[in-house]
């Protein structure tokens, strides 16, 4: 049997930063277990390889703003560890990030790979190990507070401390661990996915983008980029639905009405006035010649007036009340019946997790199971699109790495049995 004072149990952001930040604190023996191939999946794929780390957003209370679940919890762990904390980590790490103009942050590279060997170097110089296809099988909690690790080769490690960053919860494998160290959690549903629709207006329209739509489903809204795609529509408006409408839009199988505005937030009489305008300027020109709203492409703009039932040869001049009051409807109140879900590409996020009442937010520790910590989307916290999710990783990984490193320090035990 062998012993490791830190044992950190998932490979991935939040894990990979608990562990360095422990061993940055002083813990020795530390060593993380994943149960897949690779460590830091998740950063390899995030932002299309890219890996968007964090957001521009260096206020907490502003930072709040954008998490469904857990905004009230993350006031405290904000304020120890928030975005900014993270840009200047990476870059006295050698990774300088760069600000899109909608507030993500890449590395300047454009490169996952340059987050990964950042990550993996400065453990591996800490003196922090870890393997992979190293699944855990049970956790069994010692009489004197330390914990026994049987992985599911059968081997076992004896922990002062563990780390539980398995991400989200939608596999038993990484239900396990919570379960066994005596946690409950919110079950789990889906948080970041694109909307399945089946509708002529966006038929053979996939990669068509409007830059400011707003999109609602029931009481949920927001407004930003929208995509139509081969099955429906996606990009950071549709997500962040998504996002704050999980639970929602579960409890009705993702069959409910979008409700879009391709002008963003342009009001109908707005729109109208527009029409009015092109009207009275252009009237022997066709209405279906150009788009007149400033995002909407032609090939959209095409789509919407044969939805308004106006005909190719429709001049301005000759368009009826009745066919302007459809296509302002259809611009700023299209409805669109969502049959389903799809995954966003290849990155999963999850709303559900243990359950934050359980959790010293100040340290990350079970209040039901001292010296086990909790950090990243194993917690019911999830944000919306954009970096967000890193950024919970990256913060809830700090806090339990520092706490750690407390709870596993030597003592005089440890020093009369050498």
């Amino acid at each position: 049997m062998s012993k490791s004072r830190v044992v950190v149990i998932g490979g991935g952001a939040a894990g990979f930063f608990g562990a360095i930040t422990a061993a940055e604190c002083g813990a020795a023996d530390v060593l993380i277990l994943e149960k897949g191939p690779e460590v830091l999946t998740k950063v390899r794929i995030s932002g299309g390889g890219r890996c968007n780390v964090t957001h521009a957003c260096f206020e907490p209370k502003d930072l709040l703003q954008s998490y469904p679940r857990g905004s009230k919890s993350l006031m405290g762990p904000f304020h120890r560890w928030q975005a900014g904390d993270t840009v200047e980590w990476f870059s006295k790490n050698g990774v300088e990030l760069k600000t899109e103009d909608d507030g993500r942050m890449f590395p300047v590279t454009d490169d996952s790979r340059t987050v990964i060997d950042c990550l993996t170097r400065v453990a591996r110089n800490l003196g922090v190990k870890w393997r992979t296809h190293c699944g855990v099988a049970s956790i069994e909690i010692l009489s004197d507070g330390s914990f026994l690790i049987e992985t599911e080769s059968g081997e076992k490690i004896e922990a002062r401390s563990i780390l539980i960053a398995t991400g989200g919860i939608r596999s038993g494998n990484a239900r396990k661990p919570v379960e066994c160290v005596r946690h409950t959690m919110a079950p789990p549903v889906p948080s970041l996915f694109t909307f399945k629709i089946d509708d002529p207006r966006l038929a053979d329209l996939q990669g068509v983008s409007v830059p400011n739509a707003t999109v609602r489903a029931g009481t949920w809204q927001a407004t930003g980029p929208l995509l139509v795609t081969h099955w429906g529509l996606s990009g950071p408006a549709a997500l962040k639905v998504s996002a704050w409408g999980a639970r929602d839009l579960a409890g009705c199988d993702y069959k409910f009405e979008l409700r879009v505005s391709w002008v963003g937030n342009f009001s109908a009489e707005t729109i109208s006035g527009m029409l009015a305008a092109e009207r009275q300027q252009h009237g022997a020109r066709k209405v279906m010649r150009h788009s007149i709203v400033e995002g909407v492409t032609k090939r959209l703009w095409q789509k919407l007036c044969t939805a308004a039932g106006i005909e190719d040869e429709r001049t301005w001049s000759t368009l009826t009340k009745e066919e302007t009051r459809s296509l302002i409807e259809e611009l700023t109140n299209g409805r669109y019946a969502v049959c389903g879900k799809s995954l966003n590409k290849d990155e999963f996020v999850t709303c559900g997790g243990v359950h934050l009442r359980d959790v010293n937010l100040k340290t990350m520790e079970s209040k039901l199971t001292p010296g086990v910590f909790f950090a990243g989307e194993v917690l019911d916290i999830d944000g919306v699109t954009g970096g967000f999710n890193f950024q919970a990783a990256w913060t809830t990984g700090r806090i339990a790495g520092e706490a750690m490193a407390v709870r596993s320090a030597p003592t005089d035990q440890d020093f009369f049995e050498r």
